[in-house]
């Protein structure tokens, strides 16, 4: 595990995530360094992360070993599980920012950069999407049937895209204070700071099933398929 790459880990074991967002270990958009330099990047210790990583149960259930599927199952998954969530959860998030800022935003002017951040996020994420679902993914799926073609500049693309996105959740974790709610906080603002901090996570796995699995396996498959030709 030592030698193994924060990415390397969650792929060996999909479980270990869990540790990673407990600890608030970048798996995805920043997993290609060390479990002790990435804990070294959070400020946590690398002797806790490793104990809660070698005392995880078996995976089972939402932990799918998503390394022994096809890539087409794995798109499809992707578009169904993380696309879909968040084309449903950002104008939900959207509106509880809106309640948000108009009943505490006078005394708060930090929700008023969350709320106009978050609308970046989201118009970003859905375009980001579109381009997956009607470009990148059908080139991935010929590929897979056999077809010649280049995914290597969609994915560099795709990728910048996650960073931008992971870069602007970020800054809205700063301003939420990572979305823990202040004394007295009324439910609205509750609400808010717990999607909020949902859909960060989601994203976090979405990404990582893109960054360090799909597209990995994608332009190996490109390189072989020209090799074979």
């Amino acid at each position: 595990m030592p030698k193994k790459t924060v990415a390397e880990i969650a792929l060996d074991n999909p479980a270990s995530v869990r540790v990673f967002e407990e600890l608030g270990i970048d798996y995805c958009c920043g997993g290609n360094v060390s479990l002790e330099q990435a804990c070294a990047h959070a400020g946590v210790s690398f002797s806790d992360a490793h104990r809660k990583l070698v005392s995880l149960d078996a995976p089972a259930g939402d932990d799918r070993d998503w390394s022994r599927v096809g890539l087409n199952e794995l798109t499809t998954h992707i578009v169904e599980r993380h696309h879909a969530f968040v084309r449903r959860e950002a104008p939900h998030i959207e509106l509880l920012l809106a309640k948000v800022v108009a009943r505490h935003g006078s005394g708060n002017p930090e929700y008023a950069t969350i709320e106009e951040t978050f609308r970046a996020v989201s118009s970003e994420l859905m375009a980001h999407m579109l381009k997956e679902e009607k470009v990148l993914f059908p080139l991935i799926a010929s590929l897979e049937a056999g077809a010649a073609g280049s995914v290597q500049a969609p994915i560099a693309r795709m990728m910048a895209e996650h960073d931008d996105a992971a870069t602007l959740l970020r800054q809205i974790r700063s301003l939420s204070h990572n979305f823990v709610p202040p004394d007295g906080a009324c439910p609205t603002l509750r609400a808010t700071l717990a999607s909020l901090d949902g859909f960060e996570r989601d994203l976090h796995l979405h990404v990582h099933l893109e960054n360090n699995l799909l597209f990995p396996r994608a332009l190996a498959l490109t390189e072989g398929l020209r090799r074979a030709s």
